[in-house]
């Protein structure tokens, strides 16, 4: 069997928080210097911009000396560069620190921030702000959430024990309720659990249920409802992980919850910036047994949803009430 090499240290610091991009050469292909394969690797980026990179010293090795352009092909070799940040509007909503110890950060994210850096959210996530703000260089994500959904996230201050926080999720060893919004239907029994399977296509902003053996159960209870409006509010207890799980069923069930650009239709994307009327689903409760300390931790979002507290200024986009736990 192959020994596998063992990932050498990023030679890069951080940058406001965003890990530089790190780049593993293939064992094998027909690449003859690390410029041609990086001209096809980040064939979006277009060759000019790799030139420049190379051109400015920004590629480097191991050694954190930068990488020639015509420097042969070296198979299983890395190389660090650190990305373009693209233009980010910042979410002006605060990321609140609810529990902070020396294994682990919870938070309590808004509405519209991203968990991890992906795609042209990169700074303004969840996890580069944490890194800014509480000079926690090593801090990683033991789960996310969607961008759009407001509430508890779970990080890990030690690498080495992160993985022992993401076996929580993945065992089902963890305990997370979560809140919505969405029309009432006096017609739809509930307590009930909704089991379906899921599944989400790369490249496919939806995911969808499809005939098969489940992989999705979630528990949706009725918590209360308006009349008149014809809103409720509701407990969603996820006993699974797939993506946009909640937003599927809660659609499924004939009660999408209020503010989902993609469930059951998909909309026009807004324009950047425009933070009203965001996804009025908030992940609540968090509750598990520490994996490294042995602590029974039960932790609860202290955010509002919108609609529930003011529908009118929800639909109107001026609802910027502080967090009041409901």
């Amino acid at each position: 069997m192959r020994r596998k090499t063992p990932t050498p240290p990023s030679p890069l610091p951080q940058r406001h928080g965003v890990d530089p991009v790190r780049v593993r050469l293939p064992v094998a292909g027909p690449w003859r210097t690390v410029r041609e394969h990086l001209v096809e690797r980040l064939s979006g980026a277009g060759a000019g911009v790799v030139d420049g990179m190379f051109d400015a010293g920004r590629i480097v090795g191991a050694d954190g000396r930068p990488v020639a352009a015509e420097a042969p092909y070296v198979p299983g070799m890395f190389v660090w560069f650190h990305r373009d940040l693209p233009d980010e509007v910042p979410v002006p909503f605060p990321l609140e620190v609810v529990h902070r110890d020396e294994h682990i950060v919870v938070a309590d994210k808004p509405h519209f921030l991203a968990t991890t850096p992906r795609g042209g959210h990169v700074a303004e996530t969840a996890l580069a702000r944490l890194r800014r703000e509480l000079d926690l260089p090593a801090l990683t994500a033991a789960h996310r959430l969607d961008r759009l959904t407001a509430g508890l996230v779970l990080f890990t201050v030690r690498p080495e024990e992160r993985g022992a926080y993401q076996t929580l999720f993945r065992d089902r060893r963890i305990h997370k309720e979560y809140e919505a919004v969405a029309p009432y239907d006096p017609a739809l029994p509930l307590p009930r659990t909704v089991r379906s399977r899921i599944v989400k296509e790369r490249g496919v902003l939806t995911a969808r249920e499809v005939p098969g053996e489940p992989n999705a159960v979630s528990r949706v209870e009725l918590v209360e409802h308006r009349d008149p409006g014809g809103l409720a509010r509701y407990r969603l207890t996820p006993a699974t992980g797939q993506t946009h799980q909640l937003r599927v069923h809660m659609c499924a069930l004939g009660v999408p919850v209020l503010g989902d650009p993609l469930y059951p239709e998909v909309t026009t994307p807004v324009p950047a910036g425009d933070f009203r009327r965001p996804l009025q689903l908030l992940a609540r409760i968090l509750e598990f047994t520490d994996p490294v300390t042995g602590v029974e931790h039960r932790f609860r979002s202290g955010r509002a949803l919108a609609a529930w507290a003011s529908y009118d200024r929800w639909v109107a986009g001026t609802y910027h009430g502080p967090p009041d736990g409901q």
